[in-house]
């Protein structure tokens, strides 16, 4: 059995690869591991900025990569 990467909780976003219509940019949180399609895996994920969540493939997402705060030396 094939184990999901990503888990609830994780943040992630819409890799470079994936090419769509439909805005898919931002930072989405793993909000439930669903179980796959055929052979690919599926999440359900959740934007904080828009009202519904969204399906999708692993092979879609990748770890988000976050702004770190500037902390000032001294």
């Amino acid at each position: 059995m094939t184990r999901h990467i990503y888990s609830v909780g994780q943040q992630v976003s819409f890799g470079e690869r994936v090419v769509t219509y439909l805005k898919r940019t931002g930072v989405f949180t793993i909000t439930k591991l669903l179980p796959p399609l055929g052979v690919e895996l599926q999440y359900r994920v959740k934007s904080a900025s828009e009202v519904p969540e969204r399906v999708a493939s692993e092979h879609e997402l990748q770890v988000a990569e976050l702004e770190k705060p500037i902390v000032a030396a001294g």
